[in-house]
């Protein structure tokens, strides 16, 4: 009886990972070539304007926009060269998933001619790529049968999808289902990946499969359910610290600190005056403490963006160290909810 060899996963998920961040780059770069379009209009607009000037004052302004024109069209041709570069380096890429299984699903192939030199990784993936362009449709429906008859009946009538190619398919599928929480799904197309690892042992008893076959497939086919989801869990974890990461980022204030991280520190006298958004009552608060602790807190809230001190402290606000009085501050940025 053979089994699915899974210590190939984290290679199939690393190739997956490696094809995302490349899409990701060729984003990053298609969004600064529009931004740098966008820059270039709005600077050749106002060499537009300022073409007829007569003024020194206006000729000076020219000049610095034809110099301002000229670095964004050298800025731009660099943004395009990138991405013609990313684009044929996309056209030279293989396919996104790697072979499952040398082994695991040999006794599943058939009408395959012997190999007379073995395949590089290269011609794998492009021979994967190929199979999967032109049989996908067949692959997804294959993937959602529920009757073992209809399973018998449909790979006899399509013999070239029984190979490692639809097994591997099978497999990421599982995985992108179980991602997006569509576990029943999931076990549906686990239950016909499972089907392919047995077919040959099983193709001529589906029906009437004997005992000790039926319970090694419903234990290989718990055992591959269960990887499924851990496998999927994992994504699910990266992708939300990844997102944890990104929001952190976004709420960081003009000192590099992280608001939400601020507040749940403050005391809790100092944190009440944030829910109610009270500035007299954060005031009396800072009062009432130790200066050098309430000095400490105050600059975590500014760096943090959590307070910003309002236009009259930033003019006095030489003036009020001196003195030694409280600062003022016109608005809260309550962002810790």
């Amino acid at each position: 009886m053979t089994t699915i060899d899974y210590s190939v996963w984290d290679h199939i998920e690393a190739r997956v990972e490696r094809m995302e961040a490349f899409m990701k780059k060729g984003e990053e770069i298609e969004k600064s070539l529009t931004e740098s379009r966008r820059k270039l209009a709005e600077a050749q607009r106002r060499v537009r304007e300022l073409v007829s000037a007569s003024t020194p004052e206006a000729k000076a302004d020219l000049a610095k926009a034809q110099e301002e024109e000229k670095q964004l069209k050298k800025e731009e041709r660099s943004w395009e060269k990138k991405m013609e570069e990313h684009r044929s380096e996309e056209k030279k890429m293989p396919w996104n998933v790697d072979t499952l299984s040398k082994e695991g699903f040999s006794k599943s192939v058939v009408n395959i001619k012997p190999e007379k030199e073995e395949e590089t990784e290269e011609e794998k993936e492009e021979k994967h790529k190929t199979f999967v362009e032109k049989y996908e449709k067949q692959i997804k429906h294959f993937g959602m049968l529920r009757r073992w008859d209809d399973s018998q009946k449909y790979l006899s009538d399509n013999p070239h999808l029984v190979c490692e190619e639809t097994a591997n398919y099978l497999v990421i599928m599982c995985i992108d289902l179980e991602v997006e929480e569509k576990h029943a799904l999931m076990e549906q197309v686990a239950h016909q990946t499972i089907v392919m690892q047995f077919i040959l042992e099983l193709a001529k008893s589906l029906k009437t499969a004997d005992q000790q076959y039926q319970d090694a497939f419903n234990d290989e086919l718990e055992s591959f359910k269960e990887r499924v989801r851990g496998r999927a869990k994992i994504r699910i974890e990266k992708a939300m610290k990844e997102y944890e990461e990104e929001e952190r980022q976004k709420r960081m204030g003009p000192g590099g600190l992280d608001p939400v991280e601020v507040y749940e520190t403050l005391p809790s006298e100092m944190q009440k005056c944030f829910d109610e958004k009270d500035i007299q009552m954060l005031q009396d608060a800072i009062s009432k403490m130790d200066p050098t602790e309430a000095k400490y807190h105050m600059k975590r809230c500014i760096d943090s963006g959590l307070w910003v001190p309002n236009a009259r402290a930033d003019e006095e606000g030489d003036k009020d160290k001196e003195e030694g009085d409280e600062p003022q501050y016109e608005e809260v940025k309550k962002e810790h909810q």
